[in-house]
């Protein structure tokens, strides 16, 4: 099993930052890819970006330039830097963590993110 426990949402104003943080624990060294989705109210829950053991990097198109993810082995942590942020940003934010093929994806509890306009 892995663990995986968010940090770092909040309310922040339109053009503002925020530095999300997933640390992970448990089964890590099973870890192959982390990432970010995110669902706002009413709509399904969309990918945000990713990252790999090797540190390969994936974003959902619209975000490019804005949201920045990356990793540090070290703390077994992901982190999930948005800047310039947009009143269409407010969603819950989840932490994901995918492993071998035969076992089903790892969530976090998700954070909060709420962008004032």
């Amino acid at each position: 099993q892995v663990q995986l426990v968010e940090s770092g949402g909040g309310l922040v104003q339109a053009g503002g930052s925020l530095r999300l943080s997933c640390a992970a624990s448990g089964l890590i060294f099973s870890i192959n890819v982390m990432g970010w989705y995110r669902q706002a109210p009413g709509k399904r829950r969309e990918l945000v970006a990713t990252i790999t053991n090797g540190g390969s990097t994936s974003y959902e198109d619209s975000l490019k330039g804005r949201f920045t993810i990356s990793r540090d082995n070290a703390k077994n942590t992901v982190y999930l830097q948005m800047n310039g942020l947009k009143p269409e940003d407010t969603a819950v934010y989840y932490c994901y963590a995918r492993t071998i093929p035969t076992m089903p994806d790892f969530w976090g509890q998700g954070t909060q993110v709420t962008v004032s306009s």
